[in-house]
């Protein structure tokens, strides 16, 4: 096994950045009126709802990476699905639902496994530290266009910065 010679980053440390940017994203959510987070689009760009989801999937390879048993799909939801999240309320409960997750399962993961590479869902081969640096930098782009969403709907977004 290596040996861990020096850190930039503790693992707690790491889990905190994730979690402030996850706090950013859920107040983006908040910030959409019902109807146009279901539905706006701009550009040929999916409506934020989807970009949601698809965050929420990444999120749930916590579980890959803590056991190295990944599912083989970021979809959580079939096209169709009557369990897929319909209103804002519902997809906040299922962010949040997912915020639970990843605060349970972090504490299971070795240190030493964040210099482990693995495939996560059949895809994306990397050490874990790159995975989950991945997913952070997917949702800071999706969340971008989340707020030129906003900008256009006339509602000013939350401030970038703030991560509490």
């Amino acid at each position: 096994m290596e040996t861990l010679q020096a850190l930039v980053i503790t693992p707690e440390n790491l889990l905190s950045a994730w979690q402030g940017n996850r706090r950013l994203t859920r107040r983006v959510i908040e910030a959409f009126p019902e109807e146009a987070l279901f539905s706006y689009s701009l550009g040929g760009m999916r409506p934020f709802s989807d970009m949601v989801f698809e965050l929420v999937g990444l999120s749930h390879g916590i579980g890959g990476i803590a056991t190295g048993q990944w599912p083989t799909s970021v979809e959580l939801f079939a096209p169709g699905d009557p369990a897929k999240p319909a209103t804002k309320a519902a997809l906040l409960a299922l962010w949040d639902q997912t915020t639970d997750l990843i605060n349970e399962t972090w504490p299971t993961i070795p240190a030493e496994r964040f210099q482990e590479s693995d495939l996560s869902f059949g895809t994306w081969q990397g050490k874990i530290w790159w995975l989950l640096f991945y997913w952070s930098d997917n949702e800071v782009h999706h969340r971008g266009q989340g707020y030129v969403y906003l900008r256009t709907l006339g509602i000013e977004p939350p401030a970038f910065w703030d991560r509490a």
